[in-house]
């Protein structure tokens, strides 16, 4: 399973940056994928799902109602739309696969199995 986080940058807070996570390998249409980040110094917190077919989808309460997370299954991809970033958005964030049920433990990183490589997002204030 390969997975390809693209799409970081540096933008100013309230700004928009969509991420996209090509991935390769797997049942793409049956694989939930996930995308969790990391602020320097901080652990990997979760950030949003979404389940193979795209029905169902969850969130983190910190980026609830300004990112949205949608896949395309003809392309393999999965997005993330960032919107109205704050400063502390700022993180590297990965895309990973789910293992077992999308709704089972989707918060926790070890209920994730293979990892991208990340892709860095700066908001400046």
């Amino acid at each position: 399973v390969q997975l390809q986080a693209s799409g970081g940058g540096l933008v100013q807070a309230g700004d928009s940056l969509r991420l996209s996570c090509a991935a390769s390998g797997l049942d793409f249409s049956d694989s939930a994928i996930g995308w969790f980040r990391q602020a320097p110094g901080k652990d990997r917190e979760f950030v949003s799902i979404i389940s193979g077919r795209g029905t169902l989808k969850f969130y983190s309460e910190s980026v609830k109602g300004r990112f949205t997370i949608s896949r395309d299954n003809a392309k393999n991809t999965v997005y993330l739309k960032m919107n109205s970033l704050k400063p502390e958005d700022t993180a590297v964030y990965y895309c990973t696969t789910k293992r077992g049920p999308t709704y089972s433990d989707y918060y926790a990183e070890g209920s994730y199995v293979s990892w991208g490589q990340g892709t860095q997002v700066t908001v400046s204030s």
